[in-house]
């Protein structure tokens, strides 16, 4: 009976106002709120529950025996253990702090503390971020709960790829301290500039779809700076004496391939819906990853004259990596380019880069993550195309994303380091950050945990 009086006063309304008896502005406000309120769309819940997961599986193997195959045999339980570690620890932070803060209203350079301990999310309705605020709020077909687990995958994520820059020589109580710090003083900052409508970065219109500032390049720069802070491993660099070839690269090779299926969920997932966008995503994700693998496997193997495993799934590692933020706003030919770029820049990272500059980023974190986030990042400048992600790039006439993509990479950069860098020395004067010579002598896995692998 409710909705039949405010139909037919919906259509009194209409018909008065189309003999001109009154202003038409007023029929439309009748209109509006005679509209039903929007819903929850079930197949799009139902692709970001999967996405979540997919996400996860990144982490939880896929991370874990990615790292776990590169190092010595007497590093890898302590290396898988820091990446599951950082998953329980990162989920418990992001449902108390960490959450808030990166979606939170707040101010353009952090969130306010309204979602403390998940408070006051609305399962009966669709999310809309930035509620309240004036201008600028985006409305989802999912609920917050859904939303905020999606995003809790990419805060766990984040901080367990830094930990490749340093394997075999930090302790495991300040990994855990350096892990509580950086989500909360870097990973949400950043998240917030980038990713909510108040944003500084946001605002100022820098292009990041999936995730190329706020993971990769993030990622990427602290691994670089814990690794000069730290020094390198015992043992390390010509004349050293140690051999750290990778133990077991199947184990790596199986990992990088979960990596790949989970970044389906990584880059399709930020559609935020099962619609044309996430398909693009998915397309291009798919056709970077394999262009990046090609590009450093020939790379690699005209300067080498053999091609390796692990050059060929750290290549399409790479382009995965530079996929990420243009993966909403690219065409299959942009992604194709991309790929290709990225495997041989990374390459480049990995070598060259990291010789000339001579510090021990053992996994090649900022190689891979760093230069393959930079190079994507640049590149969604170049290739975007309006009639994908609704801005248009360098080929389709606009330069200046170009610029704002580069303001973007340097505010990531530029706080990521500072911040930090001021972590890393608070904990390496308080409780210290290395590991005991004898303790890295003999293993992490015993010294550290009292197991071993046989």
């Amino acid at each position: 009976m409710q909705n039949l009086i405010k139909y037919s006063l919906l259509a009194i309304a209409l018909a008065v106002a189309g003999l001109g008896f009154i202003d038409p502005a007023l029929a439309q406000e009748a209109a509006e709120a005679a509209a039903p309120a929007p819903a929850i769309d079930t197949g799009d819940t139902a692709w970001m529950l999967t996405s979540t997961a997919l996400v996860l599986l990144m982490t939880i193997p896929g991370l874990a025996l990615f790292y776990g195959g590169m190092v010595r045999k007497m590093n890898v339980l302590a290396t898988v253990t820091q990446s599951f570690a950082i998953t329980c620890l990162v989920a418990v932070l992001w449902v108390v702090f960490g959450y808030s803060l990166a979606f939170g209203n707040g101010t353009p350079f952090i969130g306010d503390m309204g979602r403390f301990m998940l408070q006051g999310m609305d399962m009966s309705a669709p999310f809309l971020l930035g509620a309240g605020m004036e201008t600028g709020s985006v409305q989802f077909t999912i609920p917050e709960s859904v939303f905020m687990m999606f995003q809790m995958t990419f805060a766990i994520i984040t901080p367990a790829l830094i930990t490749g820059a340093f394997v075999d020589r930090m302790k495991f109580s300040s990994l855990l301290l350096f892990t509580t710090l950086w989500l909360l003083i870097v990973y949400a900052p950043i998240a917030h500039w980038v990713w909510h409508p108040m944003g500084v970065l946001w605002g100022a219109g820098v292009l990041d779809f999936a995730g190329g500032t706020v993971v990769h390049i993030n990622a990427g720069v602290a691994g670089l700076v814990a690794a000069i802070i730290l020094g390198k491993r015992a043992g390390y660099g010509a004349g050293g004496g140690h051999n750290f070839a990778p133990h077991n690269l199947v184990l790596s090779l199986i990992g990088a391939s979960l990596l790949w299926v989970g970044w389906f969920g990584f880059n399709a997932g930020s559609a935020a819906a099962a619609n044309g966008r996430a398909g693009m995503a998915m397309t291009v994700t798919m056709i970077a990853a394999a262009a990046a693998g090609l590009s450093w496997l020939f790379t690699e193997w005209s300067l080498r004259g053999k091609p390796s495993a692990l050059g060929l799934i750290s290549g399409s590692v790479g382009g995965l990596v530079a996929i990420t933020p243009a993966s909403g706003f690219v065409d299959p030919a942009g992604a194709l380019i991309i790929g290709l770029v990225a495997g041989v820049m990374c390459y480049w990272g990995a070598t060259w880069l990291k010789r000339v500059g001579g510090y021990d980023d053992s996994l090649d974190v900022f190689g891979v993550h760093g230069v393959g986030g930079i190079v994507g990042a640049l590149l969604t400048g170049v290739f975007a195309m309006k009639g994908i992600g609704g801005v248009s790039g360098l080929i389709e006439g606009n330069p200046g994303q170009v610029m704002t993509q580069i303001i973007g990479i340097a505010y990531t950069i530029a706080w990521c380091a500072l911040a930090t860098a001021g972590i890393l020395y608070l904990i390496k004067f308080s409780i210290g950050l290395r590991v005991e010579p004898e303790q890295e002598r003999d293993g992490l896995d015993l010294s550290l945990h009292g197991e071993t692998v046989l």
